[in-house]
Protein backbone atom coordinates (compact mmCIF):
# COMPACT_ATOMS: atom_id res chain seq x y z
CA UNK A 1 0.00 0.00 0.00
CA UNK A 2 1.33 3.48 -1.17
CA UNK A 3 -0.14 7.32 -0.77
CA UNK A 4 1.15 10.59 -1.27
CA UNK A 5 2.25 12.56 1.99
CA UNK A 6 3.01 15.50 1.63
CA UNK A 7 2.67 17.69 5.22
CA UNK A 8 3.47 21.51 5.11
CA UNK A 9 6.20 23.04 6.63
CA UNK A 10 4.38 25.31 9.06
CA UNK A 11 2.12 22.29 10.34
CA UNK A 12 5.32 19.96 11.10
CA UNK A 13 7.33 23.04 12.89
CA UNK A 14 3.81 24.08 14.74
CA UNK A 15 4.07 20.04 16.11
CA UNK A 16 7.45 20.68 17.18
CA UNK A 17 7.34 24.10 18.84
CA UNK A 18 4.24 22.93 20.75
CA UNK A 19 5.99 19.63 21.99
CA UNK A 20 9.31 21.73 22.70
CA UNK A 21 7.30 24.13 25.36
CA UNK A 22 5.39 21.90 26.92
CA UNK A 23 8.61 19.46 27.55
CA UNK A 24 10.34 22.75 29.34
CA UNK A 25 7.32 23.42 31.29
CA UNK A 26 7.13 20.33 32.30
CA UNK A 27 10.83 20.00 33.78
CA UNK A 28 10.17 23.46 35.19
CA UNK A 29 7.54 21.59 37.54
CA UNK A 30 10.47 19.86 39.42
CA UNK A 31 11.88 22.00 41.92
CA UNK A 32 14.36 19.30 43.03
CA UNK A 33 16.12 19.27 39.22
CA UNK A 34 16.59 22.75 38.44
CA UNK A 35 17.90 22.70 35.09
CA UNK A 36 19.97 25.36 33.15
CA UNK A 37 19.43 26.42 30.07
CA UNK A 38 21.83 23.81 28.08
CA UNK A 39 19.25 21.66 29.88
CA UNK A 40 16.07 23.12 29.11
CA UNK A 41 16.91 23.04 25.48
CA UNK A 42 17.90 19.49 24.95
CA UNK A 43 14.57 18.83 26.67
CA UNK A 44 12.82 20.91 24.59
CA UNK A 45 14.78 19.06 21.86
CA UNK A 46 13.84 15.77 23.08
CA UNK A 47 10.09 16.17 23.24
CA UNK A 48 9.80 18.28 19.78
CA UNK A 49 11.89 16.04 17.56
CA UNK A 50 12.34 12.84 19.51
CA UNK A 51 9.61 10.91 17.84
CA UNK A 52 10.21 12.30 14.24
CA UNK A 53 13.73 11.37 14.94
CA UNK A 54 12.64 7.70 16.04
CA UNK A 55 10.19 7.71 13.04
CA UNK A 56 12.86 8.72 10.42
CA UNK A 57 15.32 6.41 11.67
CA UNK A 58 12.88 3.44 11.93
CA UNK A 59 11.45 3.94 8.29
CA UNK A 60 15.50 4.30 7.00
CA UNK A 61 15.06 8.03 5.88
CA UNK A 62 17.03 11.01 6.53
CA UNK A 63 16.05 12.66 10.25
CA UNK A 64 14.15 15.46 8.31
CA UNK A 65 15.04 17.53 10.95
CA UNK A 66 18.24 17.75 9.71
CA UNK A 67 16.90 18.50 6.23
CA UNK A 68 16.39 22.33 6.92
CA UNK A 69 17.25 24.86 8.99
CA UNK A 70 14.22 25.12 10.71
CA UNK A 71 13.63 22.57 12.78
CA UNK A 72 16.72 22.93 15.53
CA UNK A 73 16.03 26.74 16.58
CA UNK A 74 12.35 26.41 16.61
CA UNK A 75 12.93 23.69 19.38
CA UNK A 76 15.48 25.27 20.93
CA UNK A 77 13.32 28.55 20.97
CA UNK A 78 10.32 26.82 22.83
CA UNK A 79 11.80 25.53 24.87
CA UNK A 80 13.59 28.69 26.13
CA UNK A 81 10.06 30.25 25.75
CA UNK A 82 8.64 27.78 27.74
CA UNK A 83 11.07 27.94 30.74
CA UNK A 84 11.16 31.74 30.67
CA UNK A 85 7.84 32.00 30.76
CA UNK A 86 6.75 29.56 32.93
CA UNK A 87 4.71 31.05 35.51
CA UNK A 88 2.72 32.88 32.19
CA UNK A 89 1.96 29.63 31.18
CA UNK A 90 1.35 27.59 33.71
CA UNK A 91 -2.58 28.09 34.40
CA UNK A 92 -2.66 27.32 30.80
CA UNK A 93 -1.94 23.84 31.80
CA UNK A 94 -5.19 22.35 30.28
CA UNK A 95 -4.44 23.93 27.04
CA UNK A 96 -1.10 22.91 26.79
CA UNK A 97 -2.25 19.37 27.72
CA UNK A 98 -4.79 19.84 24.49
CA UNK A 99 -2.13 20.83 22.20
CA UNK A 100 -0.12 17.98 23.49
CA UNK A 101 -3.08 15.54 22.65
CA UNK A 102 -3.08 16.87 19.22
CA UNK A 103 0.82 16.68 18.90
CA UNK A 104 0.25 13.01 19.50
CA UNK A 105 -2.22 12.64 16.84
CA UNK A 106 -0.90 14.48 14.45
CA UNK A 107 2.75 12.68 15.14
CA UNK A 108 0.59 9.44 14.82
CA UNK A 109 -0.93 10.43 11.65
CA UNK A 110 2.25 11.55 10.26
CA UNK A 111 4.37 8.76 10.98
CA UNK A 112 1.85 6.07 9.78
CA UNK A 113 0.77 7.98 6.56
CA UNK A 114 4.88 8.38 5.89
CA UNK A 115 5.48 4.39 6.89
CA UNK A 116 2.60 3.74 4.20
CA UNK A 117 4.25 5.54 1.62
CA UNK A 118 7.82 4.12 1.63
CA UNK A 119 5.60 1.00 1.17
CA UNK A 120 5.77 -0.63 4.77
CA UNK A 121 3.19 -3.08 5.82
CA UNK A 122 0.30 -2.19 7.60
CA UNK A 123 1.54 -3.21 11.40
CA UNK A 124 5.02 -1.97 10.80
CA UNK A 125 3.13 0.87 9.73
CA UNK A 126 1.09 1.63 13.03
CA UNK A 127 4.52 0.47 14.82
CA UNK A 128 6.02 3.83 13.31
CA UNK A 129 3.13 6.01 13.85
CA UNK A 130 3.04 4.74 17.70
CA UNK A 131 6.68 5.40 18.36
CA UNK A 132 6.68 8.83 16.87
CA UNK A 133 3.41 9.79 18.89
CA UNK A 134 5.00 8.63 22.05
CA UNK A 135 8.71 8.91 21.30
CA UNK A 136 9.03 12.20 22.15
CA UNK A 137 8.18 12.32 25.70
CA UNK A 138 9.25 8.95 26.61
CA UNK A 139 12.81 10.20 25.84
CA UNK A 140 11.94 13.52 27.91
CA UNK A 141 10.98 11.38 30.91
CA UNK A 142 14.13 9.55 30.64
CA UNK A 143 16.42 12.22 30.73
CA UNK A 144 14.16 13.31 33.36
CA UNK A 145 15.72 10.46 35.03
CA UNK A 146 11.95 9.80 36.55
CA UNK A 147 10.93 6.55 37.48
CA UNK A 148 8.35 4.34 35.59
CA UNK A 149 6.23 5.19 38.39
CA UNK A 150 6.55 8.64 37.88
CA UNK A 151 6.43 8.83 34.00
CA UNK A 152 4.35 11.58 32.40
CA UNK A 153 3.81 9.16 29.09
CA UNK A 154 0.77 6.77 31.04
CA UNK A 155 -0.59 3.61 28.99
CA UNK A 156 -3.51 5.95 27.42
CA UNK A 157 -0.82 7.53 25.42
CA UNK A 158 0.20 4.84 23.46
CA UNK A 159 -3.07 3.32 23.39
CA UNK A 160 -4.80 6.65 22.14
CA UNK A 161 -2.30 6.95 19.28
CA UNK A 162 -2.91 3.11 18.11
CA UNK A 163 -6.15 3.59 17.84
CA UNK A 164 -5.67 6.78 15.96
CA UNK A 165 -3.13 4.85 13.70
CA UNK A 166 -5.41 2.08 13.38
CA UNK A 167 -8.03 4.52 12.06
CA UNK A 168 -6.18 5.73 9.85
CA UNK A 169 -4.57 2.88 8.05
CA UNK A 170 -9.01 1.35 8.31
CA UNK A 171 -10.01 4.08 6.35
CA UNK A 172 -7.14 4.69 4.08
CA UNK A 173 -7.67 0.79 3.19
CA UNK A 174 -10.79 1.82 2.12
CA UNK A 175 -10.48 4.35 0.04
CA UNK A 176 -10.79 7.53 2.07
CA UNK A 177 -8.17 10.29 0.95
CA UNK A 178 -5.27 10.93 2.83
CA UNK A 179 -6.63 14.07 4.10
CA UNK A 180 -9.98 12.85 5.77
CA UNK A 181 -7.81 9.74 6.92
CA UNK A 182 -5.27 11.59 8.89
CA UNK A 183 -7.62 14.21 10.05
CA UNK A 184 -9.62 11.17 11.90
CA UNK A 185 -6.61 9.67 13.54
CA UNK A 186 -5.37 13.36 14.65
CA UNK A 187 -9.54 13.69 16.53
CA UNK A 188 -9.89 10.15 17.54
CA UNK A 189 -6.36 10.37 19.02
CA UNK A 190 -6.96 13.64 20.82
CA UNK A 191 -10.43 13.12 21.95
CA UNK A 192 -8.90 9.56 23.91
CA UNK A 193 -5.86 10.82 25.40
CA UNK A 194 -8.01 13.70 26.47
CA UNK A 195 -10.67 11.88 28.09
CA UNK A 196 -7.91 9.69 29.82
CA UNK A 197 -6.76 12.73 31.23
CA UNK A 198 -10.15 13.96 32.53
CA UNK A 199 -10.69 10.25 34.23
CA UNK A 200 -7.78 9.03 35.23
CA UNK A 201 -8.25 6.22 32.61
CA UNK A 202 -5.18 3.53 32.29
CA UNK A 203 -4.58 -0.19 31.60
CA UNK A 204 -4.80 -2.46 34.63
CA UNK A 205 -1.84 -2.99 36.44
CA UNK A 206 0.30 -6.14 36.57
CA UNK A 207 -1.50 -9.04 38.66
CA UNK A 208 0.52 -11.89 39.56
CA UNK A 209 -1.21 -15.29 38.97
CA UNK A 210 -1.76 -17.29 41.95
CA UNK A 211 -2.28 -21.13 42.40
CA UNK A 212 -5.95 -21.11 43.63
CA UNK A 213 -5.93 -22.49 47.46
CA UNK A 214 -7.77 -26.20 47.90
CA UNK A 215 -11.20 -25.84 49.74
CA UNK A 216 -11.07 -27.19 52.91
CA UNK A 217 -13.62 -30.09 53.53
Amino acid sequence: MQTEVIIPLWADLSAVAIGSLQGALFASGFRDRRLDLLGVAIIGFATGLGGGLLRDILLGAQPIAFSTNWYLPTAVLAALLGMLLAQLFRPLTRFITVLDALTIGLYGAIGTAKALSLGFPIIPSIFVGVVAAVGGSVLRDILMALPIALMHVGSLYAVAAAVGTVTLVAFITSGMPIEGAATACVIITTVIRLLAVRFGWSLPEQRTLRRPRPRTP
